[in-house]
């Protein structure tokens, strides 16, 4: 079974969607500051932090949500 991708390295495979999802992956991918590791809530503290608009952290979240069935999926096999 393939080890599951880190929520960062799943995140920036996004990049190419025309869509909000893949507006974050180029953001973050281009962010050398992004914290890979802090989780979650970390990751909504740091975007907050930075004055990041609301549709900014609410596709965080929906990205969240997305891998977490990515996550999943894997674990079906």
């Amino acid at each position: 079974m393939p080890k599951p991708q880190s929520f960062t390295a799943w995140l920036k495979t996004q990049a190419d969607r025309d869509s909000g999802i893949g507006d974050l992956a180029r953001d973050v991918a281009r962010d050398p500051d992004w914290p890979s590791r802090r989780g979650r809530a970390g990751q909504r503290t740091y975007l907050e932090e930075r004055g990041a608009i609301p549709a900014a952290i609410e596709m965080l979240e929906d990205a969240w949500v997305r891998y977490e069935a990515y996550q999943a999926a894997l674990g079906d096999d």
